[in-house]
């Protein structure tokens, strides 16, 4: 078993190669779950900015007259 994890010498540069290659993995993972928060908060924030301008627009011409006729119960 020891001469395994030795690899004939070569196993400090073996297993820490696996070490790094474990660590790069790790904070990548971190990394991207970060990314994604700041993705989703953005992607919220503009959600939000858009409803907002959405009911601050007047409606249009079209929009108007059936607004209008269904206040008064006229279906067109």
């Amino acid at each position: 078993m020891l001469g395994w994890l030795h690899m004939g010498g070569y196993g400090f540069y073996v297993w820490s190669s696996y070490g790094m290659l474990a660590l790069a993995i790790v904070v990548e993972l971190f990394a991207l779950h970060q990314r994604r928060r700041t993705a989703q908060r953005h992607a919220d924030e503009l959600r939000a900015e858009q409803s907002l301008r959405a009911s601050e627009q007047p409606l249009r011409a079209p929009e108007q007259r059936l607004l209008r006729a269904h206040l008064r119960g006229n279906t067109e």
